[in-house]
């Protein structure tokens, strides 16, 4: 590991009492006495990057798994101090202030932070009542209309607290990247199983029991590692409310509930879902729904489209599954809405940057099996609404789009075809598939292609667990497919499995 990142996690380990004599550093010893144990075990985070700030996160839980929810705070207003600064000791100061931690958010603080330089490193931490929190690094995005250094970008999805460790995460902190992309299933929604850890609780339907499980998460050390090493970008999946929900419909029937307690559950998950990440004002909930789809742009270089495909779309056809289902054709029918269809090629349009880079949950190419059945959780059961946005990129003549996916619990590496049904047919983009952090177990090591018969614009395939990390340049995309060895045993050693190129101006993946 660097010296840089080892400082970061050396750092996040320091008692307030070491850091009370550093210049620039967040006293210790504060007027009055600490009336609330030490409030930060649930990590800080830093996300949202711009050219010039960032979103710091934290939130005071010094009982993180109370059943209330709360942490174990009192209910009553708590100051925090946050700084930001260009070196890990805080010698000198960028920018620092105080914001208002308040009992109705859980004492979750949001921080917007602006005035920084572009494409520059910064550290950051906070103090509440005398406590000192781990120290965090982050990175704004260069300025419009330069390209500022080649990113290291990784993405993740999927880490089901009982299937194993966290140890991906740590492996991805450190690569030491410039930014995370989370896809989605951040927690799960289950009760109490087997596993090689148990959730606590029943399954979460309540606003309490989300806030506890969000908890629970994150005092996982390898996810802090992981948020402390870099800004994220996130976006949920159907997890983080309900397994294969769609809009206002539930996939199943299990728990119980009524119309009324279906939109309290999902009024709940949205509101502690932005509680918990480093996300902006703008993206706050509102009743049972929060905006999350949104543009991130890094100088000239990239344009993150962060999708929702699961508040906006219409219902699975043919009762979801795997299916055979003409109804997966209709026009009608769309994954992301129709107005984030019309946002995204918008977007896309506007040619921002060198590449166009979709930040979105689940499978996107078509993979078909042999009797013509496919997935109608996935775009395989809204084929004309990916019609519609592939020949929309088309159209508008975007030259290098590239879908990101997790969601399936396995890697997959996928040329984007212009007609799927003839293996002929142009290439128009590309699609990495990352596997889960833990979700599905250790998984079986599989790295023959499902399907390829039927699907020859399918690339890479394997059931490991792990993350996929990306190196960006003006030249081209590196993706290095990593996979831990197991995650049934805490700090397993990671590989990377198969390394792929994407050239700019030719859609498609090469191998290196």
């Amino acid at each position: 590991m660097s010296r840089f990142s080892r400082r970061i996690f050396v750092l996040g380990g320091l008692s307030a009492a070491s850091l009370a004599g550093t210049a620039g550093a967040l006293s210790a010893a504060p007027s009055i006495l600490a009336v609330i144990p030490y409030p930060f075990k649930l990590g800080i985070a830093s996300g949202e990057p711009t050219s010039d700030g960032v979103v710091l996160w934290t939130r005071l839980a010094p009982s993180p798994l109370n059943a209330d929810g709360l942490g174990g705070m009192p209910a009553s207003n708590i100051a925090v101090d946050w700084q930001v600064s260009t070196n890990d000791r805080f010698t000198t100061l960028a920018a620092s202030g105080t914001v208002t931690a308040l009992p109705g958010d859980a004492h979750a603080v949001h921080v917007e932070v602006a005035g920084l330089a572009p494409d520059a490193d910064y550290f950051y931490r906070f103090r509440a009542q005398g406590h000192i929190s781990p120290v965090g690094r982050t990175r704004t995005a260069p300025a419009v209309g330069t390209f500022g250094r080649d990113l290291l970008m990784a993405f993740c999805s999927c880490s089901h607290y009982e299937n194993g460790y966290f140890t991906a995460y740590r492996r991805l902190a450190e690569d030491n990247p410039g930014l995370v992309l989370h896809l989605g299933d951040y927690i799960y929604e289950g009760a109490t199983g087997t596993g090689v850890r148990t959730h606590a609780g029943a399954e979460i339907v309540s606003l309490a029991d989300y806030r506890r499980r969000y908890a629970q998460y994150k005092t996982d050390p390898d996810l802090q590692a992981a948020h402390a090493a870099a800004p994220w970008l996130v976006v949920p999946d159907d997890h983080e409310v309900e397994n294969n929900y769609a809009g206002t419909s539930r996939s199943g029937n299990t728990p119980a509930l009524t119309a009324a307690q279906w939109t309290a559950r999902r009024t709940a998950a949205y509101r502690a879902y932005w509680e918990n990440m480093p996300l902006r004002a703008a993206q706050k909930y509102s009743g049972n729904s929060i905006p999350l789809y949104r543009r991130v742009r890094w100088g000239n270089l990239a344009t993150f489209h962060m999708l929702d495909t699961r508040q906006y779309r219409n219902d699975q056809a043919c009762d979801d599954g795997w299916k055979v289902c003409s109804d997966a054709d209709l026009a009608s029918r769309s994954l992301p809405g129709n107005a984030q269809e019309t946002w995204l090629l918008d977007g896309l349009g506007q040619h921002l940057g060198t590449w166009d880079i979709l930040g979105q949950q689940v499978f996107f190419a078509r993979r078909f099996d042999a009797a013509g059945a496919s997935s109608m959780d996935a775009w395989d059961g809204y084929r004309a609404a990916r019609a519609r946005i592939q020949s929309g990129w088309v159209a508008r003549s975007v030259r290098n789009p590239v879908v990101l996916t997790g969601d399936v619990h396995r890697s997959w590496g996928n040329d984007l075809k212009a007609d799927y049904a003839n293996a002929g047919s142009a290439t128009i983009g590309s699609e990495l598939v990352t596997t889960s952090i833990t979700s599905g177990g250790n998984g079986s090591g599989a790295t023959a292609i499902p399907d390829v018969a039927t699907n020859p614009h399918l690339k890479f395939y394997s059931d490991h667990r792990g993350y996929v990390r990306t190196t960006i340049s003006q030249t081209q995309i590196r993706a290095d497919f990593r996979a831990v060895t197991n995650v049934t045993e805490h700090g397993a050693p990671a590989s990377t499995l198969r390394s792929f190129v994407i050239q700019e101006g030719l859609p498609g993946l090469q191998a290196v």
